[in-house]
C-alpha cells in the first residue's frame, strides 16, 4: 500500500468532515449533507484497487 496516497485520502476526508461540521453549525444543511456524503465516499472508496 502506498502510505502517501492514504495520507492524502485521510487529509481530504478530514477536510470534508470538518467543513461539513462547520457548515452544519452555521445552518447550511444542504451543503453540510453533501460534504458528509463526500467524506463518506472518500473514506470508503479504494481507488488503488481500480488502478491495478
Amino acid at each position: 500500500m502506498n502510505k502517501s496516497n492514504n495520507l492524502y485520502r485521510d487529509i481530504i476526508t478530514g477536510f470534508f468532515f470538518m467543513t461539513g461540521v462547520f457548515g452544519f453549525m452555521s445552518g447550511e444543511f444542504v451543503l453540510s449533507t453533501m460534504l458528509f456524503g463526500a467524506a463518506s465516499l472518500s473514506s470508503n472508496l479504494d481507488l488503488d484497487e481500480a488502478q491495478s
